[in-house]
């Protein structure tokens, strides 16, 4: 009797194609050639006797097979996940977090000697995004998301609201008059950006060129190394506002459409180590906050 099961590998190369929706972006995770991710989404899909991806010019889209059998891959996985982690014993004290790398360098990292402190047993294996991913990583128990409102798929709650403004470095020689003529960097594709903080500060806005870089992390580089102004999450620079390495020029600033969120993946309240992770993750927001 031919065996209906497909090999481990193809269903972890399927789910990653379909959580990127890329070839590209799976086999960048699972660290294979796009060729490679190809051949066993197409084994797979030969050993089920079904497509599970339509191949548009630019992008997968997933059949109707694929949407039927995605859910049930990666319950399997998170099944195998919680009965490795309970054979080996270290499920109480590894977590598996992912955030955005901003977040994880100027937020997280900082605060991590304090968490150490506090729950000295609990190991962190920290994974980092430069997008909003569709989905948790696989493993992942505990991530914080920035987001307009994140799909509810796992338990979700809201840790922070933030405010958004430009920054640059003390001294720098800016006005509102002459910031149009300034070096402006951004993130790309966020809502908290240059045109809307200057459309709400009532500014007269000619379009200027404005460099934008896949991760926010480039942008506050050259603000610190006095190469211009770069727009400001409060949450991200309040540390290097109060470290002196950064200084906001105007005193507007703007709610954010987007915001920070904590999710939990449903073996998280079974792990204490992710409890107190996502609990210290809440006292620490709520500390800055207050």
């Amino acid at each position: 009797m031919q065996n209906p099961l497909p090999p481990l590998g193809w269903l972890r190369t399927f789910e990653a194609a379909a959580r990127h929706l890329s070839f590209t972006g799976a086999a960048r995770d699972l660290n294979m050639t796009q060729s490679a991710v190809s051949q066993q989404i197409k084994a797979l899909e030969s050993h089920l006797g079904q497509p599970l991806f339509h191949r548009r010019p630019r992008a997968l889209e997933l059949t109707e097979a694929g949407i039927t059998y995605l859910p049930v891959v990666r319950e399997a996985f998170r099944t195998l996940i919680r009965g490795t982690r309970a054979v080996t014993g270290d499920h109480q004290n590894t977590v598996q977090v992912q955030c955005n790398i901003t977040f994880a360098v100027n937020w997280l990292g900082p605060r991590l000697p304090r968490f150490r402190v506090q729950h000295p047993d609990v190991r962190l294996n920290i994974f980092t995004e430069l997008w909003e991913p569709r989905e948790m990583a696989e493993g992942a128990a505990v991530e914080i998301r920035y987001s307009l409102r994140p799909a509810d798929t796992v338990r979700t709650e809201l840790l922070t609201t933030d405010r958004y403004f430009p920054v640059c470095v003390p001294g720098y020689p800016v006005t509102l008059d002459n910031l149009h003529e300034q070096p402006l960097y951004d993130c790309s594709n966020l809502l908290s950006n240059w045109a809307s903080w200057a459309e709400d500060v009532g500014l007269p806005w000619p379009n200027p060129p404005i460099t934008y870089a896949t991760t926010y992390m480039v942008g506050l580089s050259v603000a610190m190394a006095g190469g211009g102004l770069c727009m400001g999450h409060k949450v991200i620079v309040s540390r290097l506002m109060a470290e002196g390495r950064l200084t906001a020029p105007f005193d507007h600033s703007v709610q954010m459409p987007e915001a920070y969120y904590l999710l939990l993946s449903p073996q998280a309240e079974e792990t204490p180590g992710a409890v107190a992770f996502a609990n210290w993750v809440r006292a620490e927001i709520a500390r800055v906050a207050g």
